[in-house]
C-alpha cells in the first residue's frame, strides 16, 4: 500500500466514523431507549444474562479496589 493509498483509506474511515457520530447525535432519546430495551431483551433471548451475571462479583470487587485506592490517596 502506498502512502497516498493509506491516507485515502484513513480519510474514508474518518468520514465513516464522522457519519456514524452524526447519526448518533441525531437519534432521539426515545429511539435510543428502544434500542437499549432491545439489547436487554436480546440478552435474555440468547441466554446471555446468566453469562453476564457470572462476572458481576469480579466487577464489583474491582470497583471496590479502585474506590479504596482513590479514598486512600485523598
Amino acid at each position: 500500500m502506498t502512502k497516498e493509498e493509506a491516507l485515502l483509506f484513513k480519510s474514508r474511515w474518518r468520514m465513516a466514523n464522522d457519519r456514524i457520530a452524526q447519526e448518533i447525535r441525531e437519534t432521539s432519546a426515545l429511539t435510543k431507549l428502544h434500542q437499549l430495551a432491545l439489547m436487554f431483551a436480546s440478552s435474555k433471548a440468547f441466554d446471555w444474562s446468566e453469562k453476564m451475571r457470572a462476572g458481576e462479583q469480579e466487577i464489583y470487587e474491582r470497583w471496590q479496589r479502585l474506590r479504596k485506592k482513590m479514598n486512600d490517596g485523598a
